[in-house]
């Protein structure tokens, strides 16, 4: 067959070669891009179309330039099939993988099967244990980095945690301090409906000390830093990873926990009680706000009332639960943004459920300290 240009090297070549079976193979030489295509485009696909036929087999080893609009005419030629017969340089045939369609049925959807639930329980259970190990062996390490530490304090990294001490604590006064503030204002609203009914007005301050000092300062507080706080350190180690810092960091043989884990959770371990000690004050200041303007409740007697209804142990429970909060909200970001792969699909997914532990995990220390300290702080 004649070639479907000159015989130009530079240019697109194809003919027939029967080998010595007599069977026919198409033999394509020369340049096929779109540069050298182009003006041969309206009859050469036409040829190709036609001789495919003929063709038992497709030798493209004599092809020294391939392109993805080659490919394509190529493509088309064999029927947007892949031939059976084929001579070509991997990365030819690199190219025409990519062209090649999926199954139509692999498309479809799958069917829901009697084992499902099962497969994804199971699937379930082995990636909490999965995480529940990285989280016992980062646990491990920051405890390792610690005893380091505490033989070596001039190594520590005083420069890290006093930044994220201004980003997790000082940064997170003005959302604490609205949301307090409303909460309390909120709460006093409606539990002065229900007192004035019994006529028991006064008692509001015993609810509401006891409510917002044991219970809904600390935990709101712990949420809005997991939610605030815990993604940023996640999203932030997560661009790292993303950018190939940790990898730098591992070259030069810096631990990423001495360097990165440690400095937050100290930093988290010491803004957490005074956030909680912050987000109490404005959540009483709204609820004595609230009861003067419901109940009538004068402020001084508000204030002078607080320490007499509620036991000091309140406020210290309260403040232990920040510090355990604190190192755990921290663990969870670190955990979470060093499992982040080096892409952004990866980084959006560890983010979300950075937060969505770190809050339940609140929830849960929350509910092991009311069993646990139940009888702690109450008048008897």
């Amino acid at each position: 067959m004649q070639p479907a240009a000159d015989d130009s090297p530079d240019l697109p070549e194809f003919q027939l070669v029967a080998d010595s079976q007599g069977h026919a193979w198409a033999k394509l030489s020369g340049v096929w891009n779109l540069r050298a295509l182009e003006p041969l485009l309206p009859g050469l696909e036409g040829t190709l179309s036609q001789r495919a036929k003929e063709a038992s087999g497709w030798d493209l080893t004599g092809i020294t330039a391939l392109d993805h609009a080659g490919a394509l005419l190529i493509w088309r030629a064999w029927g947007r099939r892949m031939v059976e017969l084929l001579k070509a340089r991997p990365e030819h045939t690199a190219l025409f993988s990519q062209l090649e369609l999926p199954d139509p049925t692999s498309l479809q959807p799958r069917r829901w099967r009697v084992g499902d639930p099962v497969r994804a329980l199971g699937i379930g259970a082995l990636s909490f244990i999965e995480h529940l190990q990285g989280f016992v062996v980062l646990l491990g390490q920051v405890a390792l980095d610690v005893l380091r530490l505490a033989r070596r304090p001039e190594g520590a990294p005083w420069k890290e945690i006093s930044a994220n001490l201004y980003r997790t604590g000082a940064q997170a006064l003005g959302i604490t301090a609205l949301v307090g503030f409303l909460v309390g204002v909120v709460l006093s609203y409606l539990t002065a409906q229900q007192l004035r009914a019994f006529g028991a007005d006064l008692y509001i301050v015993n609810l509401l000390g006891v409510a917002v000092i044991r219970e809904l300062g600390p935990v709101l507080a712990a949420i809005l830093v997991a939610g605030r706080s815990g993604s940023a350190m996640t999203a932030q180690i997560g661009v790292m990873r993303v950018t190939e810092e940790l990898d730098a960091l591992s070259v030069l043989g810096i631990p990423h926990t001495l360097r990165l884990v440690l400095p937050k959770m100290i930093a988290l371990a010491i803004a957490m009680p005074l956030l909680i000690l912050w987000t109490n004050a404005i959540a009483l200041i709204g609820g004595m706000v609230s009861a003067q303007a419901q109940l009538g409740i004068d402020y001084r007697y508000f204030i002078m009332s607080l320490p007499a209804a509620v036991p000091i142990a309140n406020l210290w429970l309260g403040l232990a639960k920040g510090f355990v909060f604190g190192i755990f909200i921290a663990l969870v970001a670190c955990h979470f943004g060093l499992r982040i792969k080096p892409n952004t699909e990866s980084l959006g997914q560890g983010t979300t459920s950075s937060v969505v532990t770190a809050t339940t995990l609140v929830i849960l220390i929350d509910a092991i300290f009311a069993v646990m300290f139940s009888d702690m702080g109450s008048f008897v």
